[in-house]
């Protein structure tokens, strides 16, 4: 299994390995996607790490290396640039190296981000994800993420279905 995860928040020096394990972690999807999108998604995935509107930047460390990561935004219209009337906090690229999956990284991360969450008084905590992004879905449906379908959104062809977690009820949080 491996030591233990700490979950932090990212300080500037760490840039550049949070952009190593995104692009490590994202790369899988290149098999999916045609060349053209998965280099239009690749360059956003880099760039991400060098935009400004996050609440927060987690970091997940296991012996004292970056091994995950994960963003946190206020509301749909920091996170995405437009109104999907999600008034509530967002969690985008969470990212697992993958040397260190499956070793309860992606969920310690996604714990910290549902601790903050109801900390700061929101009833929920959103994602969104697509299908190619299959076993991530399976894990957010085994934390108690529910479908939120009426904030689902088209990303070209790419249906971008949208999550949510009840963190006041969260099971997540209970563990």
């Amino acid at each position: 299994m491996g030591a233990e995860v700490t979950i932090r928040d990212a300080e500037d020096t760490d840039r550049e390995r949070i952009r190593e394990v995104l692009l490590a972690a994202y790369e899988q999807y290149s098999r999916e996607l045609p060349e053209e999108r998965w280099r239009e998604y690749r360059d956003n995935i880099a760039r991400s790490v060098d935009t400004s509107g996050a609440t927060g930047w987690l970091v997940a460390e296991r012996e004292g290396r970056i091994v995950g990561s994960a963003t946190l935004f206020s509301s749909s219209i920091v996170a995405y640039g437009h109104d999907m009337e999600i008034e509530s906090p967002i969690i985008r690229l969470l990212a697992v190296s993958p040397e260190a999956r499956g070793q309860g990284v992606a969920t310690a991360l996604l714990r910290e981000a549902a601790r903050r969450a109801k900390e700061a008084g929101a009833e929920t905590l959103h994602l969104h994800t697509s299908d190619m992004m299959a076993s991530a879905v399976r894990l957010y449906e085994r934390l108690g993420f529910v479908r939120a379908t009426d904030k689902d959104i088209w990303n070209g062809s790419v249906l971008v279905k949208s999550y949510k977690l009840l963190v006041q009820e969260a099971e997540l949080l209970k563990a």
